[in-house]
């Protein structure tokens, strides 16, 4: 009998036969994800008259369990970009790298410009559209927030087939059915956009996400927020919490608790 630490564990080869290695070998056929694992769920914006304030919980589900409490969804790019983005974590994490290569090649480059929001939203939508070509997408929805060639506030969406979308108001995931119709009595269109203060836009976004966290299950209550203006560039606070919570309405809803019928 071999007594090798390098053999514990291991089936006896006299007994059992030899091990097939052809199980590790990885030579079928070219696989893709075909659905998302790890995911972060939704990403909200709103345009104000001088920035943009966009926000995103900290969770990231592994299914229906709410496995990691830390996942930072907001990205800054340079002094005038946030990227948010929600779904699939590990392509979050892609495109992340890939970001960062690009940021680097920009800042050492020499074109002397630096790109903005508008330029990194038609990046990512290249990107997207050419993994959705391949077969093989990034299962992410993407929300591109900051300040245009013009420093005039700038806001779209990019989702995993390369499709993009602009709107005052914008929310990827679960967000997109229960947060916009609560960001559109703020901002109901771009004509609108010039009478909203920056205080009314981060209470909207604020008053989203307790929603969001009373009826999406796979939200949580720690949330990053930011706000892209000219003056103060990026302002990213990552560990923010929601307050004022209450769960009194759950005692009037058929299903919840003891109830007598």
């Amino acid at each position: 009998m071999n007594h090798l630490p390098q053999a514990w564990g291991r089936p006896r080869d006299d007994i059992y036969g030899a091990y097939d290695h052809s199980y590790l070998q990885s030579n079928g056929p070219k696989q893709h994800t075909q659905s998302p694992i790890v995911t972060g769920t939704s990403v909200l914006a709103v345009k104000f008259k001088d920035g943009i304030v966009i926000a995103a919980d900290n969770l990231a589900s592994y299914g229906s369990l709410a496995r990691f409490t830390d996942v930072k969804r907001l990205r800054p790019f340079n002094s005038t970009t946030v990227i948010g983005v929600g779904g699939d974590v590990s392509d979050m994490q892609y495109l992340d790298r890939m970001l960062n290569s690009l940021d680097i090649s920009e800042n050492y480059g020499s074109a002397g410009h630096a790109l903005n929001a508008k330029n990194l939203h038609t990046y990512l939508a290249k990107v997207m559209y050419k993994r959705r070509s391949d077969v093989n997408p990034l299962w992410n929805a993407i929300l591109v927030a900051g300040l245009d060639g013009e420093d005039k506030p700038f806001l779209s969406s990019v989702d995993l087939l390369g499709t993009t979308f602009s709107s005052p108001t914008l929310a990827t995931g679960y967000g997109a059915h229960l947060a916009q119709p609560l960001l559109r009595k703020l901002v109901e269109d771009e004509d609108k956009v010039k009478d909203v203060t920056r205080e009314a836009a981060v209470e909207a976004i604020k008053h989203a996400m307790k929603v969001l966290f009373y009826r999406d299950a796979r939200s949580m209550d720690k949330y990053s927020l930011a706000v892209v203006t000219k003056e103060g560039g990026v302002e990213l606070k990552e560990d923010e919490q929601l307050e004022g919570q209450s769960w009194a309405f759950a005692e009037t809803i058929r299903g919840y608790g003891t109830q007598v019928v």
